[in-house]
């Protein structure tokens, strides 16, 4: 005896070994063994064989008409021997039975499974929606297989066209248009965004490093609405300095400015001027709001995201020959040592006498000019003075530190000439500053200066600031005063940027009341002691800091291969600086070769370049040989701990960074943000 049962949702047919009153131990054609319940039995048969029975039911059930069984079979639960007897005249065979419970099992729209062999033609109504149901998922198909034929042609199909930033970004994984994407990119073995960019949904790479960029950062747009800035709710002292402002030529976000004066016993009353947003950008006001969103001005070559609106920036921004509030800190100090005298801080008014820039100034401004009282120097007045206590500063860092800074790295500033959105048409240069410039160590002094010397005012009248420290090699934000070692100082809280940097601005609001209103500032200041709220900005911008930092590290590999396929660069010379990491050694391009021998830290070789990739981001290179005769490890001595991230980002997710001087891990033992030149705005 054979028989037909179910089995974990299908149909078997086996010949029967055993029966007891609950089981039977069936064997099937392949000889393998089983037990099954008896309730699992549907059909009992002695002919033909069970392999033979599943093969000619297949067969036969294929020709039943499954209209005409839905529109003959009893309205309420029937079973399967019943409907088969209706159907064919007389009492069905095995194949007949098996063949109609087939048919029917595997047509569950128009029939409801009701238990074991006994099912339920589906009313009308249920019966026309499944129907169209089924109609719509084949039209849809069908739609679906013809997309995927359009671009396997080579042909985007004007309905994917029209979503393909949606489709890239923000994909509904349950639309038609995604799944012609998906099954096309499967079927070529190609990524979604290398697909869409090869057949022009994007005019080129960068437009899918920056529109991800967007979509993730700034879904609602990289805009502001028109915005109207408070007044200054006081009159604030202008103050009687000759300031001067140092900064690259593209900055429009000026924000901090020098002023000296010679005293007469020889000590030095220096000025260091900061734009004053927080006087009207104030906790939880609509300016606010918008700036605590964004965190941080995101800059890139060729362009840049302000974090706060250009009339805040136009109000606050330090620019020359207009009266401009600013927070001011005077030191007095003494030039030789570096003794620091006396500081107070104030909120006034300050009239710039010139914004200068490194663009015209740096090749006129050396050390040598600066030390030689009779030498020709523009400004001499302003940088002489300035220049001797920066020395005298940065030694007496030093001895805090325990060794001497190193400033021998090359900075990259990148220039973008044209449209930055349309790379085929724009023309990029990189100019490399040692970063040991005299202008970018004096500004840099005088920053690190206020921001280590506010942070202690905020420690001394106990107003919670945003400080950052390091200890032990580590790097961290807090609200605490500490010290950071790398730098030599006790504290160091960012304020010199509040026009680009959120932390700042907080800082600068709790600054405001300790000048005001001294120990008792704790209790007037915008966050109190122990707020939750401070440590959620902290979080906040490290998240959003660290990616806009990736995202121009992305933008910067992606004009470095740009550049170097405007300058057609076959062979390059590049910096070892360990295992088979290298970088360029005209552009900030890290890369990894893996021809690369073994060699120490610090060598020049020669590589060959055999291709890129400006949708990863990457450079294929061959090694050729070695430059130097010797390693020359002083060029990367401070080489920034980002390099092999540099890298990774690469590889890992390349359209997925702010000024290389403007991001500097504190960790990697050169100077942190604000220290050296601000970022190049209008790269």
């Amino acid at each position: 005896m054979h028989v037909l049962y179910e089995d974990d949702g299908g149909f078997k047919a086996a010949t029967v070994l055993s029966e007891t009153d609950t089981s039977l131990q069936v064997e099937a054609a392949s000889g393998k063994r089983s037990k099954i319940k008896k309730s699992a039995v549907i059909v009992r048969f002695e002919q033909p064989s069970p392999e033979a029975l599943l093969k000619e039911a297949d067969a036969s059930s294929q020709d039943l008409d499954l209209e005409f069984l839905w529109e003959c079979a009893p309205k309420d639960d029937f079973d399967i021997p019943v409907l088969a007897e209706e159907y064919y005249g007389h009492p069905p065979t095995p194949v007949e039975q098996a063949a109609m419970l087939l048919r029917v099992h595997g047509a569950p729209v128009y029939f409801h499974r009701r238990g074991k062999g006994k099912y339920r033609p589906a009313p009308p109504d249920i019966l026309a929606a499944a129907l169209a149901a089924l109609e719509k998922k084949k039209r849809q198909a069908e739609q679906q297989q013809a997309w995927v034929d359009e671009i396997k042609a080579g042909t985007l199909p004007e309905p994917l066209a029209r979503q393909a930033e949606t489709l890239l970004f923000k994909p509904d994984k349950n639309t038609l248009e995604w799944k012609a994407l998906d099954a096309a990119c499967t079927q070529l073995q190609m990524r979604p965004e290398r697909l869409l960019m090869n057949l022009g949904a994007f005019p080129s790479a960068i437009a899918i490093h920056k529109r991800r960029f967007y979509a993730q950062q700034f879904p609602r747009g990289t805009g502001f609405a028109p915005a109207e800035v408070p007044a200054v709710a006081r009159e604030l002292p202008l103050a009687d300095v000759e300031a001067y402002s140092v900064d690259d030529i593209t900055t429009t976000e000026i924000d901090d400015a020098l002023s000296v004066q010679v005293l007469d016993d020889g000590t030095l009353r220096v000025g260091i001027h900061i734009a004053a947003p927080a006087l009207t950008v104030t906790r939880d006001s609509d300016l606010d709001a918008l700036a605590r969103a964004r965190m941080s001005t995101v800059y890139m070559p060729g362009a840049k995201i302000p974090m706060q609106p250009d009339e805040v920036i136009a109000a606050f921004s330090l620019d020359a020959g207009r009266p401009v509030p600013a927070l001011s800190l005077y030191v007095v100090a003494h030039p030789d040592t570096g003794e620091i005298l006396s500081h107070e801080s104030r909120i006034e008014r300050i009239v710039v006498r010139e914004n200068l820039r490194h663009n015209t100034l740096d090749d006129l401004v050396g050390e040598e000019q600066l030390d030689d009282p009779a030498a020709e120097l523009p400004y001499g007045h302003v940088f002489r003075p300035l220049w001797r206590l920066a020395k005298a500063l940065s030694r007496r860092r030093d001895e805090v530190r325990g060794k001497p800074e190193s400033n021998n790295r090359v900075d990259f500033s990148f220039y973008v000439d044209g449209d930055a959105d349309h790379p085929e048409s724009a023309h990029v240069r990189i100019e490399q500053r040692k970063r040991n410039a005299p202008l970018d160590r004096l500004v840099a002094e005088y920053m690190i200066l206020a921001n280590n010397l506010w942070g202690g005012l905020l420690s001394s009248c106990g107003v919670p600031g945003i400080y950052r420290s390091q200890q032990m090699g580590r790097v961290r934000m807090g609200t605490a005063a500490a010290p950071h070692d790398s730098i030599g100082v006790p504290q160091y809280a960012w304020c010199t940027s509040p026009l680009r940097r959120y932390v700042d601005l907080v800082n600068q609001g709790q600054l405001i009341a300790a000048i005001e209103h001294g120990v008792s500032a704790r209790l007037v200041a915008p966050f109190k002691p122990r707020e939750a709220d401070l440590y959620a900005v902290i979080s906040a911008f490290e998240a959003k800091y660290g990616a806009y930092a990736d995202f121009q590290q992305a933008m910067e590999r992606f004009w470095c291969l740009r550049w170097i396929k405007q300058q057609g660069l076959r062979r390059i010379e590049a910096v070892v600086l360990r295992e088979d990491l290298v970088r360029l050694k005209d552009a900030p391009f890290y890369t990894r070769v893996g021809t690369l021998p073994e060699l120490e830290r610090g060598r020049h070789v020669l590589l060959e370049v055999m291709g890129d990739d400006e949708l990863d981001l990457s450079l294929d290179c061959r090694f050729l040989d070695v430059v130097d005769a010797q390693g020359d490890a002083e060029d990367i001595e401070d080489e920034p701990a980002t390099a092999e991230a540099a890298v990774e980002i690469a590889e890992t997710d390349a359209a997925d960074g702010p000024d290389a001087t403007d991001l500097r891990l504190d960790d990697a033992g050169s100077p942190a943000p604000d220290e050296g030149p601000k970022p190049k705005e209008g790269a």
